[in-house]
């Protein structure tokens, strides 16, 4: 690893932060999460907090990064006061963030752009870096979390994971002199949690003052002091002690696990599998054999039957990708088998979890699950379906929609027709099987996020399911937490239940898993025909397990005009057009621009069928729309009489017009937006509109409002999404119930999804504050707007465009008319 970290002011400071008696409570003193806490960091140091789930670890991190402010004590960051009797000192909070990096517990709420490098730029623009500051700390940060492929891709639409290492690369690159990290592995796989680890060590060697909250005993090896947070105090604690009280069963050394090591580790490639899943290059499937060393699953119930998930063939294209999540898969489990599933970050577990559950469908291939063809589901089959499976979501906030605990953990045995006190009478036994009874009457939206994750399993559990399904289950959880969820799995097991789960600790998966399936792939591009290939190849992890990898071809980048053209001519063409196309209502008008449109869309480098999956929508609407016009326009010849109504020719005419017209508009604003990304339009909105500044508009603030707005959509969409998934997979009657019950439900995500829009309006804010954002501030720009000859050419082609428009719209031209 090779990239050049230059700390700010590195040893100003003797002292990092300083707090003295700090106390802070979320219910006005009722109760105290921090009472009277005492803490010196000096600069340069290495801290390490541990504590349960809901100690307030997170509460203590916002704290040291400057992100929030106590009830009571004196706070002092970088050696300057920011809170004290007087209260918060803002300018002095403003000032100390400039040299304190922070990482959230969710990486998609600290994500501001729709585009890797810009996001990670973004802290030092705002901290007015010159541009080529900004070029280097960007490309060194993102190559020191590996994440320097990915420089121009949508993090938005990218595994938990990956947004985490985005994450972390827009922290270290604003040259913070103390970073506070929340749990910042919580969600990377293996070799990815080794990098962070490697990129803070180098950190604190050019004397960044680290604190890290954590629950893995093995982030405490460089720590310089452990601290525990119990009751709202810190307790020092040694390694020894720390790490005892970290460990679990999961977390057990890689030499205890030695027993275990011959558990089969499989890759799902595009090859024939026996119903065992065991793989062989050289066979066919009905002569391969289980090799000797690879212990077929002792209990009665796993010895025989049919496989109660199968997948042959499988892939998975998101809507708005360029190339597969999963391609060409086949694998079966058996019933009452514990499988785990791993890979590195992106490489496509968590959409294997929702194929498995029937919550999306396969692009190509088949699915059987329960006996179930997932492929055309009846409503039957998806009531049956779900009272078979159970999902817990990587995200457990996408699970949690009631306004209780109680009523969440309640919600599918209701759904599955048990009577409220039989539903209440499962849903405390699952509450209790996962320890979480004493948070029965709060709010889901109020845990923190381990108790979150909690509440989601519990709510899953409470349905009794054949098959349970579980996405990193035991992310973020403390010691105590991860060992009642191990278990659980145990007594599962031992009913029959099978269990699918999706990992990144190899000895969580060698302590429930019967077989480990690995998902691992990289990506290849191939130039002599464009088209996807697919060959296996051999690689050791670090625990000397075979692993098969599926390459694939990764995704094109598109090298179209429009794409490099300055984004402030884009704009200024692109509005002028539009506003064109609402002027044309006639034929040779409509013809010219079609033309227009069709030469735009083909130098866009756009695809046609993505450009017709964006428009679809928008059609439907436009002919609904058309429809309307051609039956209630009853000027001009009559063609024919539908239902007792006319449909005219002037009617058919204006319907064509209305539709046409409508489509190019959309179709010219969705060129637009795929070309041009949000930052990039919305710089190209401040620069447009910097005049208005005389007149004192905040035309930079009102540029940021847009471009988060275009961030935060698509972000509320797919919760919406998630929570409407979350609810069909505990058998809610949004996908399963009558119209009026699916209307019923639908309006039932209001709420969480209201409640989620709060949530991320919240971290937003944090998120800005933490990348040094500040209304009025002097921001520098990664890359500068310049026009070139490409603009002025597009400037004149447009102009000749409009004036041969409007020569046909005053009548210059004769033409027919409608």
């Amino acid at each position: 690893m090779k990239w050049a970290y230059k700390p700010m002011n590195s040893n100003i400071n003797v002292y990092a932060a300083r707090l003295q008696d700090v106390r802070f409570s979320y219910d006005q003193g009722h109760s105290w999460v921090l009472d009277g806490v005492d803490l010196d960091i000096r600069q340069g140091e290495r801290l390490c907090l541990i504590g349960l789930n809901g100690s307030g670890k997170s509460t203590l991190a916002g704290l040291i990064s400057g992100l929030s402010a106590p009830d009571a004590g004196t706070v002092e960051l970088l050696g300057t006061r920011v809170f004290d009797n007087n209260g918060a000192h803002a300018d002095n909070y403003r000032t100390a963030r400039e040299g304190i990096g922070a990482l959230f517990q969710n990486p998609a709420d600290q994500i501001i752009t729709t585009k890797v490098g810009e996001d990670v730029a973004f802290g030092p623009e705002n901290l007015a870096f010159d541009a080529d500051d900004i070029d280097r700390h960007v490309y060194s940060a993102l190559d020191a979390v590996e994440m320097l492929e990915q420089i121009d891709q949508n993090p938005t639409y990218m595994s938990g994971g990956q947004q985490q290492r985005v994450t972390i690369a827009g922290t270290i690159a604003m040259s913070t002199r103390m970073i506070v990290l929340d749990e910042p592995t919580a969600m990377l796989d293996h070799q990815a949690q080794r990098d962070v680890l490697a990129v803070l060590d180098h950190l604190q060697s050019q004397g960044v003052t680290i604190v890290q909250v954590t629950h893995k005993p093995k982030e405490l090896r460089n720590a310089d002091r452990i601290l525990r947070l119990k009751s709202g105090q810190l307790q020092s604690v040694d390694l020894a002690k720390a790490v005892q009280d970290l460990s679990s069963t999961s977390d057990t050394s890689d030499a205890k696990v030695a027993d275990s090591s011959k558990i089969p580790v499989l890759g799902i490639r595009p090859l024939e599998v026996d119903p065992f899943c065991h793989i062989d290059k050289t066979k066919k499937p009905e002569e391969a054999k289980e090799p000797a060393d690879m212990p077929r699953a002792t209990p009665v119930h796993k010895a025989s039957g049919q496989p109660i998930i199968s997948l042959k063939h499988v892939s998975f294209r998101y809507p708005s990708a360029d190339f597969d999540t999963l391609h060409d898969c086949s694998m079966s489990v058996l019933p009452g088998e514990s499988v785990a599933i791993m890979g590195r970050n992106g490489t496509g577990k968590s959409t294997l979890t929702k194929l498995i559950a029937g919550l999306v469908k396969p692009t190509d291939g088949e699915i059987e699950v329960a006996g179930l063809d997932l492929r055309d589901l009846s409503r039957r089959d998806k009531i049956m379906l779900r009272t078979r499976v159970g999902l817990v979501m990587q995200q457990p906030e996408h699970q949690l929609f009631e306004q209780t605990v109680r009523q969440d953990v309640s919600y599918g045995p209701l759904n599955q027709g048990f009577t409220a006190s039989e539903a209440d009478k499962r849903a405390s036994n699952a509450m209790k099987l996962l320890g979480i009874t004493d948070l029965a009457d709060r709010s889901p939206f109020s845990l923190s996020g381990g108790q979150q994750r909690l509440a989601a399993i519990a709510g899953v559990i409470a349905c009794n399911p054949r098959i349970l399904i579980l996405d990193e289950p035991t992310a973020g959880l403390d010691a105590t937490a991860n060992e009642c969820i191990f278990n659980l799995i145990r007594s599962l097991q031992a009913q029959g239940v099978t269990i699918i789960m999706v990992t990144h600790s190899m000895n969580q998966a060698h302590h429930i898993a019967d077989r480990i399936i690995s998902l691992d792939t990289e990506q290849t591009a191939t130039e002599d025909n464009g088209q996807e290939t697919v060959q296996a190849n051999g690689d050791m992890d670090a625990n000397g397990s075979n692993h098969l990898h599926i390459f694939k071809t990764s995704e094109l980048k598109r090298t179209g005009i429009m794409t490099r053209l300055d984004p402030r001519v884009k704009l200024v063409v692109f509005l002028m057009l539009t506003l064109m196309m609402f002027l044309v209502n006639q034929p040779a008008e409509l013809l010219l621009a079609a033309v227009g449109t069709f030469l735009i869309t083909a130098f866009s480098g756009l695809k046609a069928v993505e450009l017709f999956r964006s428009l679809r929508g928008f059609l439907i609407l436009f002919f609904v729309i058309g429809i309307f016009n051609m039956f209630f326009v009853n000027t001009g010849p009559t063609l024919l009489t539908l239902w007792g109504l006319k449909v005219t020719r002037d009617g058919l005419g204006l319907a064509a017009l209305y539709t046409s017209r409508f489509s190019l508009a959309v179709l010219l604003g969705i060129v637009l937006l795929k070309t041009t990304t949000p930052t990039a339009l919305t710089d190209a909105f401040a620069s447009l509109a910097s005049p208005l500044r005389r007149f004192g508009l905040h035309t930079q603030e009102m540029a940021l409002v847009m471009s988060l707005a275009l961030r935060f959509l698509p972000t509320l969409a797919n919760e919406t999404r998630s929570i409407t998934q979350a609810q069909a997979a505990r058998g809610g009657s949004i996908e399963t119930g009558s119209p009026m019950r699916r209307l019923k439900a639908l309006a039932a995500t209001l709420i969480p999804v209201f409640a989620a829009a709060l949530r991320h309006s919240d971290n937003l804010s944090l998120a800005l504050d933490a990348r040094c954002y500040e209304e009025g501030i002097h921001r520098t720009h990664w890359h500068a707007m310049h026009v070139t000859g490409k603009d002025l050419i597009a400037v004149a082609l447009s102009a000749a465009y409009l004036t041969l428009l409007l020569t046909l719209k005053i009548g210059l031209i004769p033409m027919p008319s409608l």
